[in-house]
């Protein structure tokens, strides 16, 4: 990706029509494509609705001033470079621009070639910030690749599940523990669906309040409340013909349920404020680390919503139940960030293999990442050996469960091996106990039974 300053886009803000002529001229001449807006209100909502890759703008404007624009522009895209321009050129002003987050700074009467020099520098920054985030966007993306990769049982059948479920638009609830890769399943699901060329767009439920899920979901209308002073697309229009990924929909309050409940059933969302019904399309992918049976049961989470979201249901795999798939992983980590640090570390030592295998992994593949990361930037050799690993892995002992030899004496009754296995297996679930109960081959009102009588 490099700049070609015909395909650039540039805006420019000024009261003064004249002046506004005067730029677009200089700029035009060298090959950049100039928008004029004569105020900042419509200068807003002109870069929520467009692309622009640098803003110049008049310091001194009736209503909304040139530092007030640079600074909502750097709200909403921090990464769009903002020139201030003004005859009232002063140290304060500059400092001032600055401190708002411009780019940077000219004073009127401005020398014409300064003025191509700033843009075309302006320019070349966000091309920059461009490919440094395709960049971050392509690592990012084989990180969920890397994620989905193992030969073990378990994500075979899995992938196998995603393949068939993917082209329907049946709702899918996908559980497991933090960290397994829930966003990554419901990523995959879009990508083989019909649906891949429309956005999939992610919210986690649990990481904002409920008046601003509210309005982040559905949206909200021009003075709906304070702040509020343009109409606001929700992440569900934003979602339109595409995917829309709830992730942690076990931490949304029961008032949200409802609200929720109601778009699903009827396609329609009402914005915050707004008095009409707005019609989408988008399938719903929800993920969540809770016991959502056991939540229904205890009142906390609406029954309707869980039969709504759990048309399918796929379970994210702890990375301790994904066998040799560990250092599968580890070696896909080890690739990226020896790429990143530039090291030349070339694989995993035996012993250090042998303990990550051993490790129970509570964090998932997340920590596994973290972990290598760890390992790359401290070893000062050309594998991972023990002494690069955290303490906790390295002083990590297995959890088995003894059966006993073969003298009578040391045998014991099959009650207490039974009771020792039920704790093992709720351990490997993270107490999720509708899992533990498929897993023991047990109904769940026989497992609360078993577990009332060892807590006795």
């Amino acid at each position: 990706m490099t700049i070609e300053a015909h395909k650039q886009r540039i805006l420019i803000v000024d009261d003064e029509l004249s002046m506004c002529r005067l730029v677009e001229e200089v700029l035009c001449m060298i090959g950049f494509n100039c928008t004029s807006i004569q105020n900042a209100h419509d200068a807003l909502e002109a870069i929520t609705t467009e692309k622009f890759d640098v803003v110049i703008t008049d310091l001194k404007m009736p209503h909304i001033s040139g530092l007030e624009l640079c600074e909502r522009i750097h709200q909403i895209f921090p990464d769009l470079p903002v020139i201030i321009m003004t005859a009232f050129g002063s140290m304060d002003s500059a400092i001032e621009a600055m401190r708002r987050g411009a780019y940077d700074f000219v004073t009127k009467p401005f020398e014409l070639d300064l003025l191509r020099h700033c843009v075309k520098r302006a320019a070349q920054h966000h091309d920059l910030r461009q490919q440094i985030q395709f960049l971050e966007e392509k690592q990012n993306h084989c990180s969920i690749i890397s994620s989905l990769v193992g030969d073990s049982e378990v994500m075979c059948e899995l992938r196998a599940t995603i393949a068939k479920v993917a082209q329907s638009s049946a709702s899918i609830l996908i559980t497991g523990e933090s960290g397994t890769g829930k966003e990554l399943i419901a990523q995959s699901i879009h990508k083989n669906s019909n649906r891949s060329k429309k956005p999939f767009i992610a919210v986690n439920c649990g990481a904002i309040s409920e008046t601003l899920l509210e309005s982040e979901l559905f949206g909200h209308v021009k003075g709906a409340f304070t702040n509020a002073e343009q109409d606001r697309r929700g992440l569900i229009q934003e979602a339109e013909g595409g995917t829309l990924f709830l992730d942690e929909i076990g931490e949304m309050s029961p008032i949200m349920q409802v609200k929720l409940l109601r778009a699903l059933e009827e396609n329609t969302l009402r914005p915050v404020g707004g008095n009409e019904e707005r019609s989408f399309d988008v399938r719903v992918l929800a993920a969540t680390h809770r016991d959502l049976e056991q939540a229904v049961e205890s009142g906390d989470f609406r029954e309707d919503l869980y039969y709504r979201i759990n048309v399918i249901q796929l379970f994210a795999p702890p990375l301790r139940c994904r066998g040799t798939d560990i250092l599968g992983l580890a070696l896909n980590f080890l690739s990226q960030f020896t790429l990143k640090n530039d090291k030349p570390v070339s694989g995993i030592s035996q012993p250090a293999a042998e303990k990550l295998l051993a490790y129970s992994w509570p964090g998932n593949v997340r920590e596994l990442r973290n972990v290598i990361e760890r390992a790359v930037t401290l070893t000062g050799t050309s594998q991972i050996t023990v002494d690069d690993l955290p303490d906790k892995i390295i002083n990590h002992r297995e959890n088995h469960i003894y059966i006993g030899g073969n003298n009578p004496d040391e045998l014991v009754p099959l009650a207490t091996i039974e009771n020792h296995y039920i704790q093992h297996v709720l351990t490997a679930v993270n107490e999720n106990r509708t899992l533990a109960a498929k897993i023991l081959g047990l109904d769940r009102k026989t497992l609360y039974r078993k577990l009332k009588s060892i807590d006795g």
